[in-house]
């Protein structure tokens, strides 16, 4: 039976909320991520902020438009991590994908649906103090984030 889940992404870690959503996905649930900008990514940030600087510079020299896209807007970013855990070049994949929805902050229509978290995948349960948002990331890669 599928449900459409409206999952709050505040202080929650970015690879253990994309791998509960993916597995949602599957099941044929309809997700909306809330808060993406919130999320955390566990390690140094400047060495986290090198990786996806690195991933944005990869070119295909033949024709550069064959190139992997990395994007620098948050809630696209976390589309882009999700993808990467779902078998998205199947048709299962392709589909599961479709029922994602993400974004920045709480959209009016969102504002007063209930709001699920992932208590296990807090970042509150992280041991080290070395992590970054998803919005400082997308920061330091050039996204200017308009309040």
């Amino acid at each position: 039976m599928a449900k459409q889940l409206v999952i709050d992404a505040n202080n929650g870690v970015l690879g253990r909320i994309a791998a509960r959503v993916a597995k949602h996905l599957l099941g044929g649930d309809s997700i909306v991520l809330v808060n993406a900008e919130k999320l955390v990514i566990s390690g140094d940030p400047a060495v986290t902020a090198e990786k996806y600087l690195a991933r944005r510079r990869v070119k295909n020299k033949a024709n550069p438009e064959h190139s992997p896209k990395w994007p620098r807007r948050p809630d696209f970013l976390v589309r882009r991590v999700i993808r990467g855990m779902l078998p998205f070049y199947s048709r299962r994949g392709r589909n599961a994908f479709k029922n994602l929805r993400v974004y920045i902050g709480i959209p009016e229509e969102f504002a007063n649906a209930k709001l699920m978290e992932f208590e296990q995948a807090s970042a509150n349960l992280l041991d080290s103090k070395k992590r970054c948002t998803v919005e400082q990331l997308c920061t330091r890669m050039g996204f200017r984030l308009e309040k």
